[in-house]
C-alpha cells in the first residue's frame, strides 16, 4: 500500500557507474529535481587489470552530494531517505573498521581467470566447464562461475592466490554498492541480488535465498568473510551521524538497502512486469526483462537470477562493451592525449559523433565493426575475443568507420537478443532503451533497425540507474508500489524500426558472426595468457 503524504518528500539517488558517480535528487515518485556527476579513473594493468579506488568512489559521492545540496532544490529536511546502485561485480576488500584494504578489481578485471578454471574445468566438459561439477551450480544459483574470470568470486579468488595477505587481513568481501551503503551506515550487508556474482548463494526459492555451505567449500573461501544478506526493499539502517553533517542532511535519513546496476536500470526503464524488456547502453550493456521463473542457459550466459521486485527474477545477461567503444574511438583513436595533443577532445564531442555518423547511410558502406574490446560475456563467453574494424579499403572513410562503431554494438546487442527471446520463450517488442548512449536518437533509430524492434527512449536515460535506486528506496519506504512504476516512468521519444532497412541489416548481421565463427581461434591464439 503506497503512503499517502509523499508530494514534499524527496530521496538522495546514488549511482556509481564505471566512469564515476552520479548523484540525483528524485521525487518519491520518480521526478528528476537536480543532479550532479564527478568522473573516478580506472587503473588498467598487465594480464587484465582494471581496478578502481574506492576512496575515489566515496569522495565522489561525498562531492556531488554536497554540491547538489548547496544548490537548495528543496528543503533538506524534505529529504527521507538514501538509495545506492552501483557496478556489478567491482569487489571490495574490507577490515573490521569498513577501511578498504586495497583497489577494488572492477568487473573488467579478468586475473582471476586460471582460479576460476581450476574449480570448473576437467573432463567430461562443455566450452570449459566440467559437466559433473557444474551441476550444482545450475541447479542451486542458476549460473556459476565464468571462464572469464570477471565476477566477485574470481576476485576473491585472485586475492587469496596472489595477494594472501589481503585475503587473510579482510574481514568481508563486498560488492561496490554495499561497500558505499557500509560507509553511509555502517552496517556490513549484501543484497540478495548483488550477492550473486559471488556464486554462493542457493536462489531455488526466490523468497528463500541463503548462502550454500556446499558451494562454499567447493570454492574454498571462508564463510564468515561473506556479508549477512538482505533484501533490496528493506532499510539496511540510519546514516552515520557524521556522514549526516558532512553532507549536510538532517538526523534520521533512512539508507535502502538497493540494488546494483542492473536491477536498478531495470527499475528505472519501467519496464517492471513480467517479459517487458529493456535495454541498457552504457559503458557494457545489457538487455533484460523481468521473469517469473528460475531458467538457466549456460552455453549463453544467461540466467534467471534476483531481482529488487520480491518474489521475482530477472534475465540477465551483459556484454562488456557498448558505450565504451566510443570512448575508446575518441580517447584512444580520434583524440589521444599525447605530446603531439595535450588537449581534451571538445565538451560535445559525442554529439558531433552523432552528426558525423548521420551522414553516412544506413549499413557504413561495407564497414563493420566488433566492439570485443574486453572480450565478450554474452552471447559467447571468451575472454581472448577482440574488437576491429573489417572490411576497409581506401576509399573508406572516417565518417564511415563511426558509424560502424554505433552498428556494431547495435549488432552484438541483437547477437545477444536472439538467445534472451529465445530464453523468455516470446518476442521482445517494444524495448525501452536507458543509459547515457540511449541520449543520442541516432543510435536509439539504428538499435530500432537493426533490431528490428521498438524503441522507447526513457526520459533522462542516462539517470535511469539513479531514478531506479529512488524508486527502490520508495517502495522500501511505503511511498509507491512497484506495480506503480510503469505510469511513473516517462518516455521522450519512440523508434519504429525502418522495413527498408532489414534486409541490408539481416546481411549485415551473418557477416558480423561469421567474422566470430572464423577468427575465434586466431584470436585465442593471439591473446592467450601464457
Amino acid at each position: 500500500m503506497a503512503a499517502t503524504s509523499n508530494t514534499k518528500k524527496y530521496l538522495l539517488a546514488v549511482d556509481h557507474g564505471t566512469s564515476g558517480v552520479k548523484t540525483a535528487l528524485f521525487s518519491v515518485r520518480g521526478e528528476l529535481i537536480g543532479f550532479e556527476s564527478e568522473k573516478t579513473p580506472t587503473y588498467f594493468l598487465p594480464a587484465g587489470g582494471a581496478e578502481q579506488d574506492p576512496a575515489d568512489w566515496w569522495n565522489a559521492l561525498i562531492d556531488t552530494t554536497k554540491r547538489l545540496l548547496a544548490r537548495r532544490l528543496v528543503p533538506v529536511e524534505d529529504i527521507v531517505g538514501i538509495g545506492v546502485s552501483s557496478t556489478f561485480s567491482s569487489t571490495v576488500a574490507v577490515d573490521r573498521q569498513g577501511r578498504h584494504l586495497c583497489n577494488s578489481l572492477t568487473w573488467m578485471d579478468s586475473r582471476g581467470a586460471p582460479y576460476v578454471k581450476e574449480v570448473v574445468s576437467g573432463f567430461p566438459s562443455i566450452d570449459g566447464y566440467n559437466i559433473f561439477t557444474m551441476l550444482p551450480w545450475i541447479w542451486k544459483t542458476g549460473g556459476g562461475p565464468q571462464l572469464s574470470g570477471k565476477d566477485d568470486i574470481a576476485h576473491v579468488l585472485w586475492w587469496k592466490r596472489e595477494r594472501p595477505e589481503i585475503y587473510q587481513a579482510a574481514h568481508m568481501f563486498l560488492g561496490s554498492k554495499d561497500y558505499l551503503n557500509l560507509r553511509l551506515t555502517g552496517q556490513f550487508a549484501a543484497s540478495f541480488d548483488s550477492i550473486m556474482l559471488f556464486w554462493v548463494t542457493n536462489t531455488r526459492d526466490i523468497n528463500r535465498v541463503h548462502y550454500d555451505d556446499g558451494l562454499i567449500r567447493k570454492l574454498q573461501i571462508d564463510r564468515a568473510k561473506l556479508p549477512p544478506l538482505r533484501s533490496s526493499v528493506e532499510v539496511l539502517g540510519i546514516l552515520l551521524p557524521e556522514v549526516a553533517e558532512e553532507l549536510g542532511l538532517s538526523p534520521g535519513v533512512k539508507v535502502v538497502m538497493g540494488s546494483p546496476d542492473h536491477q536498478s536500470a531495470c527499475i528505472g526503464s519501467g519496464a517492471v512486469r513480467d517479459f517487458e524488456g529493456h535495454l541498457y547502453v552504457g559503458t557494457s550493456s545489457w538487455v533484460q526483462c523481468v521473469v517469473p521463473f528460475k531458467k538457466t542457459d549456460m552455453f549463453h550466459s544467461i540466467a534467471s537470477l534476483p531481482t529488487a521486485i520480491p518474489g521475482r527474477y530477472y534475465c540477465v545477461n551483459e556484454q562488456d562493451i557498448a558505450g565504451g567503444a566510443l570512448n575508446f574511438l575518441v580517447d584512444r583513436i580520434l583524440f589521444p592525449r599525447n605530446q603531439l595533443r595535450p588537449e581534451a577532445p571538445a565538451e560535445d564531442v559525442y554529439e558531433r559523433l552523432d552528426q558525423i555518423a548521420a551522414a553516412v547511410p544506413a549499413g557504413s558502406n561495407g564497414v563493420i565493426f566488433t566492439p570485443w574490446l574486453n572480450g565478450e560475456r554474452t552471447p559467447v563467453d571468451d575472454t581472448t575475443i577482440r574488437a576491429g574494424f573489417h572490411n576497409l579499403s581506401l576509399s573508406t572513410s572516417l565518417e564511415q568507420m563511426v558509424r560502424a562503431v554505433y552498428e556494431g554494438v547495435a549488432l552484438n546487442t541483437r547477437w545477444a537478443l536472439k538467445y534472451v527471446e529465445r530464453f523468455i520463450g516470446r518476442k521482445m517488442d517494444p524495448i525501452n532503451i536507458v543509459g547515457g548512449g540511449a541520449r543520442s536518437d541516432l543510435w536509439c533509430r539504428i538499435f530500432a533497425d537493426v533490431l528490428d524492434r521498438t524503441i522507447r527512449q526513457v526520459e533522462h536515460p542516462i539517470w535511469a540507474n539513479a531514478r531506479g535506486a529512488a524508486l527502490i528506496a520508495a517502495v522500501a519506504l511505503g511511498f509507491i508500489s512497484f506495480d506503480d512504476i510503469p505510469g511513473l516512468v516517462k518516455y521522450a521519444n519512440t523508434f519504429q524500426p525502418d522495413s527498408g532497412n532489414r534486409r541490408l541489416y539481416d546481411e549485415i548481421f551473418t557477416e558480423f558472426l561469421n567474422i566470430y565463427k572464423n577468427n575465434r581461434a586466431m584470436y585465442r591464439r593471439l591473446n592467450q595468457v601464457h
